[in-house]
């Protein structure tokens, strides 16, 4: 049989933070049972953003492990690859918030590229059948009123994050064109939804206008950013890995761009709080205008849309950080790292 028509073992990088999580619980779930998986094995370093409560409801499935490791160790990405049979990677794992990557860059640069490369070199010593990349818009840079970002828009990061993730990118390129190696590149835009790391614009802006705290708001607000639900894009993650043809980039976007300040107006008509909780601040340095994405490539090769409305998503997404307080306090305060503790019987050492 075929890649595509047998069970698979999958190696998930990442798989605590907020993307890498909902697709973890996507794939052990029954919403794609076309997509089967044998064994799932998630490799995470648990950093400051990687939380093993947001997999609690799957961690008792007996075809997931957990291994707590960095990307940047070669030796057990190797051992993981070979005792688990792996047959494809889906590589999640990054430091990833912009503002983070000006204040200093080093994590960015050794996690995102050579963290990505020591992973290419094991994942083709294995003889992996399907590495996706899974990246973001961001590395296209900054649009002006019109266009899209297709792909084969040029890369043009004006953020040492995106740089990193643009460096990443072109290494799977590389591979992919030296090794025939068997890679995929996903870029999507601004994803939202549950899990979502409490520093994140939406949900920091939740948490802070229940609190009848100020929402800083960058700039005068008119920057433009295309939302895509999380479990939109895990399905076009999925699709890629199942479906996707290796050398390709695939881009998912939600069609729904808005302004931050319209988002912030959103976000306090739901909750039912004044305008005047709108903070203005300095704006980010090099802060991008507009993001957009064409992604009629992945409707058109996987039969992929995004399905969940920016209005049904957001409601939801409002509704379930109000719901889960308490979560977004336990990671904010470090009090997870009690959950690793009683799980795992050691202290966790979280960068």
């Amino acid at each position: 049989m075929s890649f595509l028509q047998q069970p698979i073992n999958l190696l998930v990088t990442g798989g605590c933070g907020f993307i890498g999580s909902n697709f973890i619980r996507l794939l052990l779930g029954d919403e794609l049972p076309q997509m089967q998986v044998k064994s799932l094995v998630n490799l995470d370093k648990l950093t400051y953003a990687g939380n093993l409560e947001n997999l609690v409801d799957v961690a008792d499935d007996s075809r997931y492990q957990f291994v707590k490791g960095d990307i940047l160790d070669a030796g057990l990405v190797t051992r993981v690859l070979k005792e688990n049979h792996i047959d494809a990677v889906v590589h999640f794992a990054a430091e990833s918030h912009v503002d983070r990557s000006i204040l200093d860059s080093s994590p960015f640069v050794q996690t995102n590229i050579v963290g990505t490369q020591t992973l290419l070199d094991a994942a083709r010593v294995a003889e992996v059948k399907r590495f996706v990349q899974v990246s973001t818009d961001e590395v296209y840079g900054s649009l002006g009123n019109e266009g899209f970002f297709t792909e084969q828009t040029p890369l043009a990061p004006n953020s040492p994050y995106s740089a990193s993730k643009a460096a990443a990118d072109l290494l799977v390129r590389s591979y992919c064109h030296t090794f025939d190696f068997p890679g995929i590149i996903t870029r999507c835009s601004n994803n939202y939804g549950p899990y979502q790391f409490p520093e994140k614009l939406i949900p920091l802006f939740i948490s802070n206008a229940r609190n009848n705290r100020s929402l800083p708001v960058y700039g005068d607000g008119k920057n433009i950013r295309d939302w895509i639900h999380v479990s939109d894009h895990c399905k076009g993650v999925a699709k890629a890995l199942w479906q996707g043809k290796p050398g390709e980039v695939y881009n998912f976007g939600g069609r729904c761009e808005l302004q931050n300040i319209k988002l912030t107006e959103l976000l306090l008509e739901l909750l039912d709080k004044p305008k005047s909780l709108i903070q203005y601040v300095n704006d980010r340095p090099g802060h991008d205008l507009r993001y957009a994405i064409d992604c009629k490539k992945a409707e058109t090769e996987l039969n992929w849309s995004p399905e969940v409305t920016f209005e049904q998503g957001l409601q939801e997404t409002v509704d379930w950080y109000l719901e889960h307080e308490s979560w977004s306090e336990r990671i904010l305060s470090g009090e997870y790292q009690k959950y690793y503790q009683q799980q795992y019987g050691e202290t966790l050492n979280s960068d």
